[in-house]
Protein backbone atom coordinates (compact mmCIF):
# COMPACT_ATOMS: atom_id res chain seq x y z
CA UNK A 1 0.00 0.00 0.00
CA UNK A 2 1.13 3.43 -0.52
CA UNK A 3 0.87 6.53 1.32
CA UNK A 4 -1.72 9.10 -0.20
CA UNK A 5 -2.71 11.33 2.95
CA UNK A 6 -4.31 12.11 6.03
CA UNK A 7 -7.66 12.85 7.48
CA UNK A 8 -8.22 16.16 8.44
CA UNK A 9 -11.59 16.20 10.11
CA UNK A 10 -14.95 15.31 9.57
CA UNK A 11 -17.54 17.49 7.93
CA UNK A 12 -20.81 18.37 9.34
CA UNK A 13 -22.37 16.77 6.47
CA UNK A 14 -20.64 13.41 7.82
CA UNK A 15 -18.04 12.95 5.11
CA UNK A 16 -14.62 13.17 6.02
CA UNK A 17 -11.29 15.78 4.86
CA UNK A 18 -8.23 14.36 3.06
CA UNK A 19 -5.84 16.08 2.22
CA UNK A 20 -3.78 14.23 -0.59
CA UNK A 21 -0.26 13.77 -1.28
CA UNK A 22 -1.11 11.38 -4.20
CA UNK A 23 -3.67 11.20 -6.50
CA UNK A 24 -6.56 8.50 -5.99
CA UNK A 25 -9.28 7.76 -8.14
CA UNK A 26 -12.80 7.87 -7.23
CA UNK A 27 -14.26 5.15 -5.51
CA UNK A 28 -10.97 4.51 -4.00
CA UNK A 29 -10.65 2.71 -0.51
CA UNK A 30 -8.71 4.34 1.86
CA UNK A 31 -6.93 2.34 4.80
CA UNK A 32 -5.12 2.81 7.58
CA UNK A 33 -1.50 1.57 8.72
CA UNK A 34 -2.98 -1.64 10.05
CA UNK A 35 -5.19 -1.93 6.65
CA UNK A 36 -8.43 -0.95 8.25
CA UNK A 37 -10.77 0.53 5.60
CA UNK A 38 -11.75 3.82 6.70
CA UNK A 39 -12.95 5.81 4.12
CA UNK A 40 -14.29 5.59 0.41
CA UNK A 41 -13.38 8.67 -1.84
CA UNK A 42 -16.56 10.08 -3.37
CA UNK A 43 -14.96 13.67 -4.50
CA UNK A 44 -11.83 14.60 -5.95
CA UNK A 45 -12.24 18.50 -5.49
CA UNK A 46 -11.58 18.47 -2.07
CA UNK A 47 -11.01 14.67 -1.54
CA UNK A 48 -14.17 14.20 0.23
CA UNK A 49 -14.38 10.72 1.49
CA UNK A 50 -17.51 8.57 2.83
CA UNK A 51 -17.10 6.97 6.06
CA UNK A 52 -16.39 3.54 6.38
CA UNK A 53 -16.24 3.21 10.25
CA UNK A 54 -18.66 4.48 13.12
CA UNK A 55 -15.91 5.88 15.18
CA UNK A 56 -13.77 7.91 12.37
CA UNK A 57 -12.65 10.68 14.87
CA UNK A 58 -9.86 8.43 16.09
CA UNK A 59 -8.54 8.28 12.77
CA UNK A 60 -8.62 11.93 12.47
CA UNK A 61 -4.44 13.45 11.70
CA UNK A 62 -3.70 9.39 10.92
CA UNK A 63 -2.10 8.83 7.54
CA UNK A 64 -4.69 7.40 4.80
CA UNK A 65 -3.20 4.51 2.45
CA UNK A 66 -4.87 3.33 -1.21
CA UNK A 67 -6.30 -0.28 -1.05
CA UNK A 68 -4.36 -2.27 -3.08
CA UNK A 69 -7.63 -3.92 -4.42
CA UNK A 70 -9.28 -2.11 -7.39
CA UNK A 71 -12.52 0.01 -5.86
CA UNK A 72 -15.86 -1.82 -5.86
CA UNK A 73 -17.96 -1.27 -8.84
CA UNK A 74 -22.25 -0.91 -8.64
CA UNK A 75 -23.50 -3.32 -11.22
CA UNK A 76 -26.46 -1.55 -12.95
CA UNK A 77 -29.23 -3.47 -12.59
CA UNK A 78 -32.37 -2.56 -14.04
CA UNK A 79 -35.86 -4.34 -12.49
CA UNK A 80 -37.91 -5.60 -15.61
CA UNK A 81 -41.70 -4.92 -15.21
CA UNK A 82 -43.50 -8.17 -16.44
CA UNK A 83 -46.23 -7.32 -18.79
CA UNK A 84 -49.02 -9.02 -17.77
Amino acid sequence: MQEVGEILHLATSGRVIVRLSKIVTQDQILCDENSTKVAKVTELIYASAISLTNNIKKFVGKKMFASEAPPAKKQNRRKQKWKQ
